[in-house]
């Protein structure tokens, strides 16, 4: 059984990690047991959550505790968006190198200095609208990491406005099968090993419909010579 996240814990601010031209919020929880090389997870909150809303619901900190893994929490601020949602449907903030996901990178890059983080052992995952923003980062930075697990997420580049996006939650329209992979693998340069992916979905969400689920495994299926529904 899953410990229980101790409420009062506080996760630490890390206040210098780039130029952050997202106007992200990071903040780490590195456990007193952490060993020089161990692995990290990055861990994206979902709509109308904090950093420590998140990992107090999800227990992701108790997880770190129990098996020595450093944690990034980059946040979302309400001066971003209302909602605290990441913005994963604009186009500056869905790219490589600029927006929300090279603030991502840049606290990455520092977590993993100063922690002696091992670099082939970097992972991601996300709720919602940071399942959506764990889709970005794996498409568009996809050498930094080993796996990432999408929670109730949407497909990269499946919305391209606020009004796209709503009506991808709901289950509505969206690219092609073929426009989804050319989609993957023009985010980023040349990529010689894709990270592994795990998705996510409750079958009665009622706030992103099941259907980008499966929209998100066709998406990385022919990039990992993958055919067939899941086994």
């Amino acid at each position: 059984m899953m410990a229980v996240c101790n409420p009062a814990r506080h996760l630490a601010v890390m206040n210098e990690f780039g130029s952050n031209p997202g106007s992200l919020r990071a903040k780490t929880y590195i456990p007193e047991n952490f060993p020089k090389g161990g692995p990290l997870v990055v861990v994206l909150h979902g709509c109308r959550q904090t950093a420590g809303s998140y990992d107090y619901g999800s227990g992701w900190s108790a997880l770190a505790d129990q098996h020595g893994i450093a944690l990034l929490f980059p946040e979302q601020s309400q001066s971003n968006n209302p909602m605290r949602s990441f913005n994963w449907f604009r186009l500056g903030d869905s790219h490589r190198g600029g927006g929300e996901p090279l603030s991502i990178s840049q606290m990455i890059t520092q977590v993993v200095a100063d922690h002696a983080i091992d670099r082939d052992r970097i992972f991601i995952t996300g709720l919602s609208s940071g399942g959506a923003m764990t889709s970005v980062m794996l498409a568009t930075y996809p050498e930094t990491f080993a796996g990432g697990a999408i929670i109730a997420g949407l497909p990269y580049r499946s919305a391209n406005s606020l009004m796209q996006a709503l009506c991808r939650m709901n289950g509505y329209g969206g690219p092609s099968d073929r426009k989804l992979d050319a989609l993957v693998r023009g985010a980023s340069e040349a990529v010689e090993d894709w990270p592994t992916i795990s998705v996510w979905h409750g079958s009665r969400d009622h706030t992103v419909h099941p259907a980008n689920a499966a929209a998100i495994v066709r998406q990385w299926q022919t990039l990992h010579d993958v055919e067939g529904p899941p086994t």
